[in-house]
């Protein structure tokens, strides 16, 4: 069976987008930032859905392949689904994708629609993933799922993209965790141009 794994870039001091984010600015004020190591290398990546093409070192692409081939579905909150405007109907990765909402937008509630959106809760969410999935991954794609998924124990691992910016602002991805302490397995480090691959097992 797949894992659940966070997988995002984030700021050395913890935003995984700038200030100001909406859907006409989608990673907020100075949020670019975060992305830069995906068009400062020279190995082409190329992954499906609403995403253009990067360009990123060897060790990164290397990581960027493993992670495309074990991914199965993902899983998503509605303000991040809002924010990249439904990904222009592609979702990164262009396979099954869960959105967690209260309301489900009725333009999206169609045949052949990529989204399945979820009213009942994140573990819900997480399970028909998982379903959808198989034997592949499951991808946690938003600050606020992630967290949801800590708190309820349904995450598997934590794959960070380190940049090295400080944003001083804007959307953290480690907060509304509770008072206990989330102990944490380093599974490796790997050091590229313009980036730190962090990957840590979450122990249970």
């Amino acid at each position: 069976m797949g894992k659940v794994i966070l997988g995002i870039s984030m700021s050395l001091d913890g935003f995984v987008a700038g200030p100001n984010d909406s859907p006409e600015n989608p990673l907020g004020d100075g949020g670019g930032r975060l992305f830069e190591w995906y068009f400062s290398g020279d190995t082409p990546f190329i992954m499906a859905g609403d995403v253009p093409e990067f360009k990123v070192s060897r060790a990164s692409a290397e990581l960027l392949e493993e992670a495309t081939k074990t991914f199965g579905a993902m899983v998503a909150g509605r303000r991040m689904f809002d924010i990249a405007n439904a990904w222009q109907g592609h979702p990164p990765g262009e396979g099954p994708c869960f959105i967690v909402t209260h309301i489900p937008p009725r333009e999206w509630q169609k045949e052949g629609s990529p989204f399945t959106f979820v009213t009942d809760g994140v573990e819900s969410a997480i399970q028909q993933a998982k379903a959808a999935a198989g034997d592949k991954n499951v991808a946690v794609s938003s600050a606020s799922i992630a967290q949801q998924c800590l708190q309820a124990g349904l995450l598997d691992e934590i794959h960070i993209d380190l940049a090295p910016v400080l944003l001083g602002g804007g959307v953290r991805l480690f907060e509304h965790l509770g008072h206990e302490p989330i102990a944490l397995e380093t599974i490796k480090v790997v050091a590229a141009p313009g980036v730190t691959h962090l990957f840590f097992r979450v122990v249970k």
